[in-house]
């Protein structure tokens, strides 16, 4: 059984530093897309940060800010979320595809794109 469990998520204070992980098991994503979403109360699920074959790709609001990164002998990929913002508070998900795909980093911003998903971890930022 194919699982992405997220952790690292918690309550900080604006300007304050968290760093997410999603450790996957029940088979490996090395060469598969990987990302991170968002979604906060009463607005759509988007993009954080995609990590494909293409390299690394975010969403404007948290470029300079957050780095995405992947570890694929753990199975794992990461969110260092640096100069958190109260805007950021949202909960987070981990997200991968089953078969590696290789469009253009844009394609990787739809979570439709995403056949697997975690349960997501709470990032809330007060300010």
């Amino acid at each position: 059984q194919v699982q992405l469990v997220e952790s690292g998520g918690g309550l900080v204070q604006a300007g304050d530093s968290l760093r997410l992980s999603c450790a996957a098991s029940g088979r490996t994503f090395s060469r598969c897309a990987m990302g991170w979403f968002r979604q906060a109360p009463g607005k759509e699920r988007e993009i954080v940060a995609v990590v494909n074959w293409g390299g690394t790709t975010y969403r404007d609001s948290v470029k300079g800010r957050f780095t995405i990164s992947r570890d694929n002998a753990k199975s794992s990929v990461y969110l260092q979320m640096n100069s958190l913002k109260p805007e950021d508070t949202a909960v987070y998900y981990c997200a991968a595809e089953k078969t590696p795909t290789y469009y253009i980093s844009t394609y990787y911003f739809n979570p439709a794109r995403y056949d697997y998903w975690g349960q997501g971890t709470q990032v809330t930022v007060s300010s």
